[in-house]
């Protein structure tokens, strides 16, 4: 599903103009990813939450060369389902 996919659903159940729902889509969008890089969780109940890890840095190895070499830390956003969206999806 796509930002487009979800804008005309929001569209045909809500009534909403296509601007108006493509616009709250944006800025909900925008609202996570700015909760995110200022390292605070995102949680929707029913669904799952997003959280951002910090990675070490740590030792690992070229596949191409051979060749070890060190690969930085890093920040990743780390995606955790619901009890409700793993039984939803494993039925």
């Amino acid at each position: 599903m796509t930002k487009d996919d979800l804008t005309t659903v929001i569209t045909e159940i809500i009534g909403f103009s296509k601007k108006d729902s493509q616009n709250i889509i944006d800025q909900t969008f925008e609202l996570m990813k700015s909760t995110l890089e200022s390292g605070k969780k995102v949680k929707i109940s029913g669904f799952g939450g997003w959280n951002v890890n910090t990675k070490k840095v740590r030792r690992g190895r070229n596949p191409a060369t051979g060749e070890s070499m060190e690969i930085s830390g890093r920040r990743v956003v780390v995606f955790k389902a619901s009890n409700v969206l793993k039984r939803k999806v494993g039925e």
